[in-house]
């Protein structure tokens, strides 16, 4: 490994069938609630439930069975659940039977039998504050309200509208959702997790961050307790929190075959937090093959089945979609957050050693790329390219010799075909005298560029096995650094100078840690042995993990360090991501990357560091 490069290693394919999962429905008082029933439940027969009153400990409750048919009701049933901490203690009219939450109640002798247009009640007592919170209704087997096979979801809401926007709340209205048996209600979606449910056509949320960015959609119910499509997305951003961002780039990427052993997904993009601060995303990696792009892993990228609770939204793949896997997820994140722009990345360390041939002819190659970028497969998935050459006239993995020039040309080529639509490229941070900065015309290409993705990190690593330890990302020189030109700050000015513009720059953060082990000096310098353990690969390991194994005890360049035993451990933190990114303002810079989101914590505090320091 040389220094300046980025490590992308894939793992073991494996493969998963599709299994469907339930979804529990709660329901609000005084409405009907639906399960699932046999035919001739759901033409004869209604079950409502009412909390009657309240006394903060308890409460009581109150079923209506009500028969809408034209024959005898003979006996009926109604089994409901209700919350943990939540109990019926004394019945009467019916008799009532339960345990973990889910109760059944059957008719007695006198109020089985009920005829058509006639009802019948039967009441409890409570115990605990979930009294409104019953779900799971279902009567003599099935739905409640009486749906029949057959009945159609309802349709998509209106996108909401926000208003009344203070530093902690905001007002959402829209339009009703139509179905073929009425809409019941309505679920409040934010970042992609149900909020709440409310009958009216409008919403108040109430204790938001000020400053902040949040998405919405509305899911329509029917009385059958069906939900619709999610409608359009609307992003609102809370006052307060030193007024409105910067328009700053916050791009991470996503790796094709973290679905493996990482077990990385892109739902994990909102169950982190993360997609709600996202401002693009980079899909790593196509391949470069026989002078033209061509598909990574396919399985991963269009195949692979998900479950419901692995899907985005919720819903299961079947065998006979036209598409599934990271492009189908890909699709439901940017239904529910439409401000994210999705790029195809191609190449990376493994993969570059394509391009040389494919520049041979420049215009051939853009096309070959354009074509699969927007294939009529996944047609309007992608908003462009993102050119991941390690490295033009100069050696990665392998050394190449096409010429200062063809970098320009392939970004000339690649403007030329794809118009509009995004074109960026991740290139080299080596700020050295002579180094791979100076051997390839980066100048020339940002012209044709939105972008250049600058990979200020793994500047230093256990490649170099006896050390000096050193940290992988400095943002600064520093006194004993290893090698002159190797931080992010000598990297971005040497490109300022050859004409990139600095809204052009994006700095570059590792989400993961370089390490030596063998090492008995804390301060950078020391000698060491060999490349630490890493979980997936020596040398190298997520900042999720250091952060508790090998906590950092100081910082150099900007950048933390920490020694544990003989481990030494060069990485960023929140704390030296926020000195980023308020150097990435102050240099003018377009805002920040990072490698790759799997290494950022459940909650992606890396992710939030970043987003919060270039507001």
């Amino acid at each position: 490994m040389t220094p300046g490069t980025l490590t992308r290693t894939t793992h073991a394919r494996r493969r998963a069938l599709a299994a469907l999962t339930a979804l529990l429905l709660p329901v609000a008082a005084l409405i009907g609630l639906a399960g699932a029933t046999p035919a001739h439940a759901a033409e004869s027969a209604t079950a409502t439930y009412t909390k009657v009153s309240d006394w903060g400990t308890g409460f009581q409750g109150q079923w209506t069975v009500k028969n809408t048919g034209t024959t005898t009701l003979d006996g009926w049933t109604v089994e409901w659940d209700f919350p943990s901490g939540t109990t019926v203690g004394s019945a009467w009219d019916a008799q009532v039977s339960g345990s973990n939450g889910h109760y059944t109640a059957k008719n007695v002798n006198w109020n089985g039998t009920v005829a058509p247009g006639a009802s019948v009640t039967f009441g409890f007592t409570g115990a605990g504050s979930g009294g409104s919170d019953m779900s799971g209704c279902k009567l003599n087997g099935g739905p409640c309200d009486g749906a029949q096979p057959g009945d159609t979801p309802p349709a998509a809401p209106g996108k909401p509208v926000a208003g009344d926007i203070t530093d902690t709340s905001v007002r959402l209205t829209w339009t009703a959702a139509t179905d073929d048996k009425g809409v019941k209600n309505y679920d409040i979606v934010r970042d992609g997790t149900r909020i709440a449910t409310v009958e009216k056509l409008a919403y108040t949320d109430t204790g938001l961050t000020k400053g902040t960015d949040y998405s919405y959609t509305v899911v329509a119910r029917d009385t059958a307790d069906q939900t619709g499509p999610a409608s359009a997305a609307t992003t609102v951003r809370t006052t307060g929190g030193g007024g409105q961002p910067v328009d700053a780039v916050k791009l991470g990427y996503f790796t094709e075959w973290g679905v493996y052993d990482r077990n990385y997904h892109v739902k994990n993009l909102v169950t982190s937090g993360s997609a709600s601060k996202l401002t693009h995303i980079n899909y790593a990696f196509g391949n470069v093959q026989g002078g033209r792009c061509t598909i990574g892993d396919a399985y991963a990228a269009t195949d692979k089945a998900y479950t419901a609770d692995q899907s985005v939204d919720g819903v299961a793949d079947t065998w006979d979609q036209p598409l599934r896997g990271n492009f189908n997820q890909l699709k439901k994140l940017k239904a529910k957050y439409p401000n994210i722009k999705l790029l195809w990345s191609f190449g990376g360390w493994t993969w570059s050693g394509g391009f040389p041939d494919a520049v041979k002819n420049p215009a051939a190659f853009a096309d070959s790329c354009y074509q699969l970028v927007n294939d009529p497969r996944w047609a309007g998935l992608f908003d462009g390219i993102d050119l991941d050459w390690e490295y033009p006239n100069a050696c990665g993995l392998t050394c190449d010799t096409s010429g200062p020039a063809a970098f320009a040309e392939m970004m000339r080529a690649m403007r030329a075909k794809f118009g509009k639509q995004l074109v960026t490229a991740a290139i080299t941070a080596d700020g050295s005298d002579g180094g791979k900065i100076d051997a390839a015309d980066y100048g020339g290409g940002s012209q044709y560029a939105d972008w250049y993705n600058v990979m200020t990190y793994d500047f230093f690593g256990a490649w170099d096995k006896t050390g000096p330890t050193a940290p992988h990302s400095p943002l600064t020189s520093y006194p004993g650094i290893p090698k002159q030109g190797f931080n992010t700050d000598a990297a971005l000015q040497k490109l300022k100078a050859k004409g990139v513009p600095a809204k052009k720059l994006l700095i570059g953060i590792g989400f993961y840690g370089r390490g030596w082990t063998g090492v008995t000096q804390d301060a950078p310098g020391g000698t060491a042995t060999g490349p630490a353990p890493g979980k997936y690969e020596a040398g190298i390991e997520d900042y999720k993990n250091l952060k508790t194994s090998c906590p950092s005890t100081g910082t150099v360049a900007g950048t933390a360090y920490a020694r544990c035993g003989g481990n030494w451990w060069s990485y960023d933190t929140p704390a030296t991501i926020t000195g980023k990114m308020t150097y990435a303002k102050q240099q003018g810079l377009g805002g920040a990357f990072f490698w790759e989101f799997s290494g950022d914590t459940a909650n992606g505090e890396l992710m939030t560091a970043i987003d919060s320091g270039l507001r």
